[in-house]
Order: C-alpha cells, then structure tokens, then sequence
C-alpha cells in the first residue's frame, strides 16, 4: 500500500517540522541547514547528524554498479514510489573477510517527492542508533549525464517484512510467540524514536510492510522518508502537510495536520489488529462490511464472549486468549478519538510484555479464558461515545489482565527458544 499527501483535501499551515535541505552537489557530503524544531533538547537532528556523519560510509555510483551487477533485474527485491531496491554485496570498510550482503535502494530520478526521502532517510538514519531500527551503511550521491543518481545501502533483511508474513500465502504462518516478539521489538523501535533521543523524531508512516524482519525474525522499523522531529518544547504538535497511507495515518492529523508522537500510536494500533486477524487495515478484495478492518473489528469486543471469532484463523487456535483479550485492549487504547488519551509508546511496550509473559504462562487457552470470563461482560456499548472508541474502563482492564501476569512465569530464553524453532520451519 502506498503513501500519498493528504494536501488536495485539507488546508495545512506552512511546514515547520522538517529541518531544511540544502541541494546535493556531485560530491559526497550531506550539507544540512540546521533546523530550529527538536523537542526539548538544544541539539536538532541536523546537529545530532554533523556529529555522526562521518558513521556513514560514502560509496560511488560503479561500485554500487558491481556490487549489484549492473543493477540486475534479477537482484531486484522490491520498489515503491522511491524507486526500486537490489540485493547486492560489498567489501567490508578494511576490505578483508568476506563480503557483506546489503539492501541497496535506487532513486527514480523522475520523482522529486523520492529525493526528499533520500534526504530524510540519510538525514534521520544518520543519526538513530537501536536494534530495532533497521541500519543505514551508506550512501550515494552521484550526478551524472543521464542526471541525479541518489542511492541508499542499508542492512539485508533476509526475512521480509511483517506484511509479507501476514498477508502473503507463500509464506508460512507466523505462530503466536513470533507475532508478539515481532510487536515488542517494533514498539521499543517507536519508543527510541519518541522517547530515548535529544530531539523526538516521529515516523509518520508506520504500517506492517516497514517493519522488516531480521534473521532471528526480530523487528527492524524502516523507511523515514517521511519521519520528522516532533515539536518544540511548549508547542503541542507540529503543523505539517498530511501524508502516510490511508488504512494507518490517524484521522485527526488528517484532519488538522497537526503531527504528533500520538500519531504513530495510533497507526501502531491499527497493525496491532492486523496481527491479531491477519487481515489487512483496508481490503476491498471483501465483502463491503469487512472491507475496513477497525469497522469490522468494533463490532467484536474484547470483552465479550465473541471476540474469538476475529483472530486469524490461520493460528488454529494455537494462542493465548487471555493475551489476545489484552492485546485488543491495547489497540483500542492506541486507536482513541483523542490523541491525548493515547498511550506513549513506553507503556505499550510494558503491556505487551506482560501479555507476551502471559502467553508464556497461558498453558491452557481455556483457562485464560476462563479467568477473563471472571470480569463484568461489557460487550454492548451504552452509547455512540463508546462506540466511537473505547471506554474509560479500558484501563482497569488492562490492569486487571496485567495483574493475572504476576502469577505466570514466563522467560525471555523460553521466547526465543520458540522463536528459534519457528525460524527452523520457515527455512
């Protein structure tokens, strides 16, 4: 699915956000023009990047050339509205061992919109460091008789994206441990993002198929084309044009163009229910009131006796109810008409936590079920406010089911043992 600007319907103020580019000569440096948004920090994410720049490594246009043999139809994996991505191989920066394996994207010279992204993603990927993010090695900046040549070489994901594993047949179907591993890892990715930096960095565009997976099906976030540094210290948000892709971005920055970290928790809350159904966030390949995923599921409650039937069939049951009950919760949390009742990414994370010890420790899905059976079945909404998002009672849920996690023990080593044999079956 792509992204597009919601600009044509809306009016947006003039864009404050992102730092302002200066134009790429034929030579290799990125020269940045210092920005004057970061969130509470002196230091922007073009002052972070004059700092780690020298990180990146500078490659030329032939070298780039060999490491993909001549940019071979038969090594492309992948293209967007950037361009198109080969898998290629280079020498490592002291030239001994053996050869590294890299993702190589290659700007389309036609799109304008792709060489902004160029910026961005050399701008922002320059600067983060996490594991949960996937890695920029180098770059490219060439220009040439056939004009601008702007190329990108990051880590090689072997494993594709989440998006892949869900949606695609030909893939195999990823178990219960490995979707909530994956979830934990693209949430810490956004909490970095929000929290664990000078300056707070927003992605704007966070959907299944930019979470990429790692050898070990860890989570690796990608694409920041169209991330930007969050607002000010004293300003609520950042006035920016509306851009990301219908099924994810979030209607009230949409709405408004106002940008916030809210805005990437709520797009996060739309995947955490394509996880859970295995369904895509809009699909107009079905029936027309299953067509838009966040109507269909409104209409089964975590809290209620049916809320079984949405969860992706393709599990066979092999899941923790109890987790499931609390994973929606989440999402409908994420998912609030209000931005400002949303949760910050660093509780996400600690709720999946406990829902992933839960599973861990969840033997018997019946008994989850069971001891969630126990609270009040508040299944019907009382009124249209609940029915436009979740009620206030939302968090003594998620408490309760938090609760039930102190009694579980479940760990980190029995996770990746699971995920471990998960990974065998694929290969």
């Amino acid at each position: 699915m792509k992204c597009f600007s919601f600009r044509d319907k809306l009016r947006f103020r003039q864009q404050k956000s992102a730092p302002e580019l200066k134009t790429f000569g034929s030579g290799a440096a990125v020269h940045l023009i210092k920005s004057s948004c970061s969130v509470t920090s002196t230091r922007s994410i073009p002052e972070l990047y004059e700092e780690k720049a020298q990180n990146l490594r500078v490659f030329t246009l032939p070298e780039l050339k060999l490491a993909t043999n001549g940019f071979s139809r038969l090594l492309k994996i992948g293209e967007g509205g950037f361009g198109s991505i080969y898998k290629g191989t280079i020498k490592r920066l002291d030239g001994k061992g053996q050869m590294i394996t890299v993702a190589i994207k290659k700007l389309n010279p036609a799109g304008m919109q792709g060489h902004k992204q160029w910026v961005a993603e050399v701008q922002f990927l320059g600067v983060l460091d996490h594991p949960n993010l996937v890695k920029l090695i180098g770059y490219c900046a060439a220009d040439s008789e056939r004009g601008i040549q702007r190329l990108l070489v990051y880590e090689f994901m072997p494993n594709k994206s989440l998006d892949d594993h869900l949606f695609n047949k030909a893939y195999a179907t990823l178990s219960w441990t490995a979707r909530l591993q994956i979830l934990i890892g693209a949430a810490q990715g956004l909490a970095y993002l929000h929290e664990g930096l000078e300056a707070q960095v927003i992605h704007r565009d966070f959907k299944s198929s930019n979470i990429l997976l790692d050898e070990d099906f860890e989570a690796r976030l990608s694409d920041f084309g169209l991330a930007r540094e969050g607002p000010t210290a004293g300003h609520t948000h950042v006035s920016t044009a509306g851009v990301g892709t219908l099924g994810y971005a979030a209607p009230d920055y949409i709405e408004s163009g106002h940008l916030t970290s809210k805005s990437d928790v709520w797009s996060f809350g739309v995947v955490l229910y394509e996880v859970l159904t295995g369904r895509r966030s809009l699909d107009m390949n079905r029936p027309k009131p299953e067509q838009k995923l966040l109507d269909w599921v409104r209409q089964y409650h975590a809290d209620s006796r049916k809320f079984v039937m949405i969860i992706d069939p393709c599990l066979e049951n092999q899941f923790s109810v109890a987790a499931a009950r609390m994973i929606a919760k989440l999402a409908d949390g994420c998912l609030q008409k209000s931005a400002k009742e949303r949760p910050k990414m660093s509780e996400v994370v600690r709720v999946l936590m406990d829902a992933s010890q839960l599973s861990m420790g969840d033997q018997s899905p019946i008994e989850g079920e069971r001891a969630f059976m126990s609270l009040p079945d508040n299944s019907e909404p009382k009124n249209k406010e609940d029915q436009a998002g979740p009620s206030e009672s939302w968090k003594k849920r998620m408490g309760h089911l938090t609760k039930l996690t102190e009694h579980v023990e479940g760990t980190h080593k029995g996770r990746r043992m699971i995920l471990m044999m998960h990974r065998e079956k694929v290969q």
